[in-house]
């Protein structure tokens, strides 16, 4: 299995400005306005719905007894507002694709190390998505 890493919002900006040709600093202001208008309207407690990418909704989680694993001792868990994401199409397909490729990979050098033989070298996959069969208009994408 792959080991994953972490990426930094200072990575993305860095990706982001060299795809669209645009300063560092105006696509790390873009990005962090982006930020703060989820977290606004999440805290606001409205629902927001990123087509292709997932809803995102604040729901309540009920105060609740719960217990301290070191003494034993009933706590009370007061209630609390959490943040859920439902992965959209786009984003469930991509993971799934990617998951796939990456296992068949893991199997074929698996397969390659029991024979003894060097195995390939992965296929990078890439999201190269074909939206010209979206049904809905363009315009509702945002």
């Amino acid at each position: 299995m792959t080991s994953r890493r972490t990426v930094t919002k200072k990575e993305l900006v860095l990706r982001i400005a060299e795809k669209t040709q645009q300063k560092q600093t105006i696509t790390r202001d873009i990005i962090q306005l982006f930020i703060d208008e989820v977290i606004d309207e999440l805290a606001r407690g409205n629902r927001l719905e990123l087509r292709d990418f997932g809803v995102f909704e604040v729901k309540v989680r009920k105060a609740r007894k719960a217990r301290n694993p070191k003494t034993g001792a009933e706590v009370r868990v007061p209630e609390k507002r959490v943040v859920t994401i439902k992965p959209g199409k786009k984003m469930k397909e991509e993971i799934n694709r990617h998951a796939e490729a990456q296992m068949a990979a893991e199997l074929a050098a698996s397969a390659a190390a029991v024979r003894g033989a060097v195995a390939p070298a992965p296929i990078p996959v890439h999201a190269d998505v074909d939206d010209s069969d979206d049904d809905e208009d363009d315009e509702d994408d945002f």
